[in-house]
């Protein structure tokens, strides 16, 4: 079967190949503004000039060696050693490397930090550059983590209790479970052997050697690059990196960095773990398969149909979500690479504690269901018009993405020997790409994705008396089941009404006044709303809505406060119109918009966000929201069963009684202050949540509206007299 598969896949390709005049074979072209490098040591460099934001720079230590690499004496070495570069090196004594940065503006934890993962380690700082002493600094402090850590035996003894604390920290719920379903999911690998955290006892005994060693083995030029995104000059950069970076040796026998693998296996391995303090009931099936890549053009052609796959699931999950009483409170499925040898595609559900399996059943027929029918083309033709939507204002925005988003990608270019693409490249790509895909090529996915081998069943739970335990034979026979059931093929009604069905008449704007030292232009409308426009060149393709008035939820009973404070919640649940919210998520795709209703303590109003193409778009939610809310009792029903679900074990975790605890008593046990509990849930009156919402929304004439962007005044006005200032 699986080779029928691949011959399948082959002649696709190779189709498909012919009918964009494309050879898949060719190796994506890396963006030609980066500048890239080696040393002649092996250090790996990438420099890219980027003046969002402003004075500003980013900078990487990527370390090819983790957790992964440690031998069985240094299990929690490799993060210890990461903790360690903080607390002295040869040119910087003790704590002056974070005295000196927070000395210049930067705070440690947000704008200097550090990570550790199986497979590598990570250094990040942020520095100014209007001074070029800053940013010389900045690399000399990455060159001195690199190569000169001081490992003073005093200070090694001062980090063991900081890092045990840490380990301490950890040992909640989340990580007692991730243990015990480590040894499951990387089954007979190294990987099984060594989370990152370690061990205790060796943390608090390790030999200095021991921790010197791990240190002096994996941390050498040929396993690192330094990765520099800012406001800086490219040429000048490439000097300091040569200056401070050259002079580390290359160990003349280097131990050889093995990459480690995850093995297959046919059988399906199973973890149930159970623990007092879980909050949910969580199943996962894990599909273990080759590790993704994104070297060719092929690779990126199998990047887009994958990211079709996904989103399409990930849409009818959304909508059995939006049940009346749905089994799972949350859902997804989705591939990604876990390891550097291996990715998984992953089935993920949060389910209701009264029947477990039964959430998770609803999950694995979704899928099969996919895998026996495919999906519908409408579903392909909506999710293209998304995808090419999105790559278009990504690409619009290219010379105003903030450095801190591209800098991430050069992490996984080097631990992946990948190129990185402009958004130019990647915009052509995709629509080049994109339309030569097939729906029956994206359909073939499933049996890929979804196989019988390679497979791990994981069950996390409260430890309850009421929740039944779901046993290895019950799920092994869930899953024989899935593969027999009669099910229906997947079927839509997607509505081509337009969103607004009765147009307004239009109001006027009475008045128009600049505030020239601010940059806004004021318009009164005829029926008392204010507006205020400021045009900005911050983002290519964004203007950024924002509507307020004064009353909020404390205009409310307390009888009746509960319903009030989560009435524009509901309605946001609920659609707009004759809209139901999936309903009118289909009616967008494509469209570039989003608008939200709150309602506060003091103030209720709305915030969104469009690309100015779907300017229009935006001004029909505006006014829909004001004339048109939904009142759904599916979607209320929903929203409150999904709620129910996600407070039911909140008394069992002990961060959200410590939280919830000091909010009451900061409130002075104040009605309104209650914590989240099924009773209190249960005061929510539909018909009282949504006659709240309509009185705070029925006069818009005391609200305010601010649009901020990239906005021209003459084609808003139109808008602003026909949607908002014909508002009641």
């Amino acid at each position: 079967m699986k080779k029928s598969i691949v011959l399948i896949l082959f002649i696709a390709s190779a189709i498909f190949a012919q009918s964009i005049n494309v050879n898949l074979d060719d190796n994506l072209i890396s963006d030609p503004s980066i500048k890239i490098g080696k040393l002649e040591n092996g250090l790996t460099y990438y420099i890219q000039q980027n003046k969002k934001p402003e004075n500003r720079v980013y900078l990487r230590l990527i370390v090819n060696a983790g957790s992964v690499l440690e031998e069985d004496s240094q299990q929690g070495i490799a993060h210890f050693v990461e903790h360690m570069a903080f607390n002295g090196t040869k040119n910087f004594k003790k704590q002056e490397i974070v005295n000196y940065l927070e000395s210049i503006g930067m705070k440690f934890g947000a704008d200097i930090n550090a990570y550790t993962s199986f497979d590598e380690t990570v250094y990040m700082l942020e520095v100014p550059t209007d001074s070029a002493g800053y940013f010389e600094k900045g690399i000399e402090i990455l060159k001195e983590w690199a190569h000169n850590v001081s490992f003073d035996d005093d200070e090694i003894d001062k980090e063991r209790g900081v890092v045990v604390e840490e380990w301490r920290v950890r040992r909640g719920a989340n990580a007692r479970i991730f243990d015990k379903e480590v040894p499951v999911i990387f089954h007979n690998s190294k990987y099984a052997e060594r989370i990152t955290i370690g061990k205790k006892e060796i943390i608090e005994n390790a030999d200095y050697n021991t921790i010197k060693k791990y240190y002096k083995d994996w941390y050498r030029p040929d396993l690192m690059a330094v990765a520099i995104v800012g406001d800086i000059d490219k040429d000048e950069s490439e000097e300091l990196i040569k200056k401070y970076f050259s002079e580390i040796a290359l160990p003349d026998k280097p131990i050889e960095r093995i990459v480690h693998e995850l093995p297959d296996h046919n059988e399906t391995l199973y973890s149930i773990v159970v623990d007092p303090e879980a909050q949910y009931a969580t199943t996962s099936l894990y599909y273990l398969q080759d590790k993704s890549q994104n070297i060719t053009i092929g690779d990126y052609v199998e990047k887009i149909k994958s990211d079709l796959f996904n989103r399409m699931l990930s849409s009818r999950i959304q909508e059995i979500v939006k049940e009346a009483d749905p089994p799972f409170v949350y859902a997804y499925g989705y591939k990604y690479n876990m390891t550097r040898t291996k990715g998984v595609y992953k089935l993920l559900s949060i389910n209701k504690e009264d029947n477990i399996l039964n959430g998770f059943k609803r999950l694995l027929i979704e899928a099969e269901k996919v895998k026996r029918f495919g999906f519908t083309n409408a579903e392909f033709e909506r999710q293209k018009k998304i995808m090419l939507r999105n790559i278009e204002q990504y690409y619009n925005e290219k010379d105003k993405l903030e450095s801190n988003r591209i800098i991430h990608k050069y992490v996984g270019a080097y631990l992946n020997n990948e190129p990185v693409l402009s958004p130019e490249y990647e915009y052509e790509l995709t629509n080049k790409l994109i339309n030569n895909i097939t729906l029956e090529e994206v359909n073939q996915l499933s049996n890929i994705f979804i196989t019988n081998n390679n497979r791990v069943v994981t069950v996390s739970l409260p430890q309850k008396d009421n929740i039944k335990v779901p046993t290895q034979e019950e799920l092994s026979s869930l899953l024989v089941e899935i593969t027999k059931l009669e099910i229906e093929q997947y079927s839509e009604n997607v509505s081509d009404d337009p969103l607004v069905s009765k147009l307004p008449l239009s109001g006027k704007i009475i008045e128009e006044t600049e505030i020239e030292e601010l940059g806004l232009t004021r318009l009164q409308l005829s029926n008392g709303v204010k507006v205020y426009l400021k045009q900005t060149d911050f983002k290519n393709d964004e203007i950024i809505m924002s509507a307020v008035s004064p009353g909020g939820s404390s205009l409310s009973s307390d009888e009746d406060y509960v319903s009030s404070s989560f009435s524009s919640w509901l309605v946001n649940q609920s659609g707009l119109g004759s809209f139901d919210q999936t309903e009118l998520q289909k009616k967008l795709a494509g469209k570039i918009v989003n608008v939200s209703p709150y309602i506060s303590e003091l103030y209720e109003g709305l915030n969104g966000k469009c690309s100015p193409a779907d300017i229009e778009t935006l001004f029909e939610l505006i006014h829909l929201y004001f004339t048109e809310p939904r009142k759904d009792t599916t979607s209320f029903l929903s929203a409150k069963n999904r709620m129910a679900m996600s407070i039911k074990n909140k008394s069992t975790d002990p961060y959200s009684v410590f939280k919830d605890s000091i909010n009451v008593v900061m409130n002075n046990y104040n009605y309104r202050t209650r914590p989240w509990s099924d009773e209190i849930l249960n005061e929510i009156d539909l018909e009282k949540s949504y006659s709240f919402y309509k009185n705070r929304f029925a006069d818009a004439s005391d609200f305010t509206f601010v649009f901020v962007g990239s906005l021209d005044k003459t084609k808003l006005s139109p808008y602003i007299e026909k949607y908002i200032a014909s508002l009641p």
